[in-house]
């Protein structure tokens, strides 16, 4: 009969997730994994091989936590363009408090791992992927009428995918919500404007 495995893997990635996001891939130690997830170091390898195999789920969990509520906001939102305006000024709520970090996981990984890294692939892939996302909805707001036929949905979704993360970013630092507020509201009304005027 097979052995039941003794720990809860969700919890466990989600303990590894929020100490890798935290900390970073290179200053996260052994002993550190070992506290967050509770397990020793043989159960830790014999659950997950290694460091790198364990970021990678961590990793993985993250991106598509991510993809999830984006595209759950789109698809609950009156129109694409107003559901990417509404991710955009919900950037105003972020709070360093409630999470390991208001930045990225993903952009904290592609700045930390050098080029030609198995993990930095793992990143840019999942950003690629996030980018298309939103590439998507921009394609159909264009069809739908709320971009004008000329706009580029691609190009489009790099500048949003850049304030989404430059916004995540600002949120370390801003200690002023109502400025917070406002920057995220300029930059979602800038996506606005890019309506059609009848």
């Amino acid at each position: 009969m097979a052995r039941t495995a003794s720990y809860d893997r969700d919890a466990a990635l989600d303990a590894a997730m929020a100490l890798f996001w935290a900390k970073g891939y290179n200053a996260t130690s052994l002993k550190d994994l070992e506290a967050a997830l509770q397990m020793r170091p043989g159960s830790i390898y014999a659950a997950f091989r290694n460091k790198e195999t364990l970021f990678k789920a961590a990793l993985d969990r993250y991106a598509d936590r991510t993809a999830e509520e984006l595209h759950s906001l789109i698809d609950n939102a009156p129109s694409p363009l107003s559901a990417l305006q509404a991710h955009l000024r919900g950037m105003a709520q972020l709070d360093p408090c409630d999470r390991p970090s208001t930045a990225c996981m993903m952009v904290k990984t592609l700045l930390e791992l050098p080029q030609g890294t198995g993990l930095r692939d793992v990143v840019t892939t999942h950003l690629d992927q996030i980018e298309g996302i939103i590439a998507d909805a921009l394609h159909r707001a264009r069809s739908l009428g709320e971009l004008p036929p000329e706009c580029d949905p691609e190009c489009l979704a790099r500048r949003i995918q850049t304030y989404i993360f430059g916004l995540k970013i600002q949120a370390q630092r801003e200690t002023d919500s109502e400025r917070m507020r406002r920057l995220c509201s300029d930059l979602a009304e800038e996506i606005g404007a890019l309506r059609p005027r009848s």
